[in-house]
């Protein structure tokens, strides 16, 4: 889901105004979550981890969006920033949804 944020070279991109550093960090909030395999869960523990990964990614995300309202936004950084909270939201539902399959079946 995240796949397309771990091929960022991050020593490649030059923070050159202030737009350039927020979306710098917010490449390094997806590269961390490009890790998650939603698709390895098998615990509640796995859950757990996963959820409070993906809440954490969510702040990061909004302390980001905080950190730089003041500054003139473009295009790009509320595009990558939206995109990014949508794909944590996807991603939580999938894995509460797993969640409740498995209470389900057990």
């Amino acid at each position: 889901m995240f796949s397309a944020f771990s091929s960022i070279d991050h020593h490649s991109v030059r923070s050159r105004t202030p737009t350039d550093t927020a979306l710098k960090r917010l490449d390094g909030i997806g590269h961390v979550l490009s890790g998650l395999d939603i698709s390895a869960i098998r615990t509640q523990d796995d859950v757990n981890r996963t959820l409070w990964t993906l809440d954490a990614a969510s702040k990061c995300v909004r302390a980001v969006l905080a950190e730089f309202r003041t500054q003139p936004a473009t295009e790009q950084f509320v595009r990558k920033s939206r995109n990014l909270i949508d794909l944590i939201e996807r991603a939580r539902d999938e894995v509460v949804s797993f969640q409740a399959r498995g209470a389900a079946s057990s």
